[in-house]
């Protein structure tokens, strides 16, 4: 099963991307080149902290695109109604102390509790896949067992 992760979330990858290649990258290649030219390198500071840099910028995007290789990318807007939980849902829960909670299951790297983004990997986002309104759902978290009932269930663009 492919990854998905929505367009908001990939287009930020990307833009990141886009950064580090061509600013953050061109920037401090210039500044080893600079450092390079003041001689010798075995105790040139900025020269070893250039070079240990750019092998840091260089992991981070490998980590990026690999990151959004093969992932599906999910429009929030275009995506269909469903009946259970899926990826992108926004889900409205009732906890045990009849607390209402509504969230977005979006990717771990997107996940955003206070913009009510939780990750469809957490606990509560595995345990919520395939369930449909009315469903009472427990979790496993780290203060134990916890139960809540699924509300409401929508998909679509719009925060939760």
């Amino acid at each position: 099963m492919s990854r998905a992760m929505t367009r908001e979330g990939y287009d930020a990858i990307q833009a990141e991307i886009h950064h580090l290649w061509h600013v953050l990258r061109p920037e401090i290649v210039d500044q080893v080149f600079e450092a390079a030219s003041l001689g010798d390198r075995s105790e040139n500071a900025a020269y070893i902290y250039g070079k240990q840099r750019l092998r840091q910028i260089d992991g981070r995007m490998r980590y990026l695109r690999k990151k959004i290789d093969g992932t599906q990318v999910i429009d929030l807007g275009d995506q269909p109604d469903f009946d259970t939980v899926k990826f992108g849902a926004v889900v409205t829960l009732l906890d045990e102390d009849e607390n209402e909670k509504c969230w977005r299951l979006v990717d771990k790297e997107e996940s955003d509790p206070a913009r009510g983004r939780i990750s469809i990997q957490s606990p509560i986002g595995m345990a919520l896949v395939g369930h449909s309104v009315g469903d009472v759902i427990q979790v496993k978290l780290p203060k134990g067992v916890v139960d809540y009932e699924l509300i409401g269930l929508r998909y679509g663009s719009g925060e939760p």
